[in-house]
């Protein structure tokens, strides 16, 4: 499985884990039963997956509790990547909290959550339009010079909104939608290639949309995959930067969506599968 080097030394697998799935699908709570979520996150990490992405207001807050209850103390080499600045308050509430006093709370209860001393990707999960971008990365630097995180990331941005911050600050990575079928953010993909930031895709798999679409699946059946797996195999050969972090509660899900990273595809295949965008 090929590896990124995120912030020139957080050397991961490429293709990850998120716990988004773990949790609702309501507001509050574990999709499914926490037994069932230990065993899935275990499973990814015995796999060799290095990269485990979270948030605080994933259940709330249970997505991170799971992940240390699964995998404290955690193995060398294991990042475990999380994020800041949105308040969930119901299903489909969300509210952006990025002024410092806030993401500095965050910060800190992410840390006793996921009981490190060192965050070593801590996101902000949306820019407050509010709150100057200055005061918001500001914090962010603080928490770096404290200690309390390693690498700064950021979360559903512009291309242009990357350029301000990178006038600001360092940013190892970023999040945005990405996958076969919706390359809105193709701007922001170059940008970071230019300047090796790690792209985090959320959204990989397009939340189910691409098992329907027919050129993915004649490949898939070419190469004995499924449509998910093409979808994955797509992302890794696109761009050396693209880190896939798909979520599942499913062990086979898990082990369909890890075994993408085997898939090789052609020169034709990628030709075909870059058609759709």
């Amino acid at each position: 499985m090929s590896t990124f080097s995120i912030g020139g030394d957080l050397l991961v697998r490429r293709l990850g884990y998120g716990t988004a799935q773990l949790t609702g699908p309501g507001y509050w709570g574990v999709r499914g039963d926490a037994r069932g979520a230990v065993a899935v996150l275990r499973r990814a990490v015995e796999r060799g997956v290095t990269l485990v992405d979270t948030a605080d207001n994933y259940g709330p807050s249970i997505a991170d509790e799971l992940v240390t209850e699964a995998l404290h103390p955690y193995a060398e080499g294991l990042l475990i990547a999380t994020k800041g600045g949105v308040v969930r308050t119901s299903d489909n509430a969300w509210h952006v909290a990025g002024r410092p006093e806030r993401l500095r709370a965050m910060c800190e209860a992410s840390l006793r959550r996921l009981r490190l001393g060192t965050i070593g990707l801590y996101q902000l999960h949306r820019l407050d339009p509010d709150v100057p971008m200055a005061e918001q990365l500001g914090t962010l630097e603080e928490l770096r010079a404290e200690g309390k995180i390693r690498h700064i990331g950021l979360d559903t941005i512009t291309a242009e909104q990357l350029e301000a911050a990178l006038e600001l600050t360092d940013i190892a990575s970023v999040q945005n939608r990405y996958n076969l079928l919706d390359r809105t953010s193709q701007p922001l993909l170059k940008l970071c290639e230019e300047r090796g930031i790690a792209f985090l895709p959320w959204f990989p798999l397009g939340n189910g949309s691409l098992t329907s679409d027919p050129v993915c699946a004649e490949i898939a059946a070419a190469h004995g995959a499924t449509p998910g797996q093409i979808a994955l195999a797509w992302l890794l050969h696109r761009s050396p930067v693209l880190c896939p972090t798909p979520g599942t509660g499913s062990l086979p899900h898990l082990e369909e969506n890890l075994d993408a990273a085997a898939v090789r595809l052609t020169d034709e295949d990628m030709s075909r599968l870059d058609a759709l965008g």
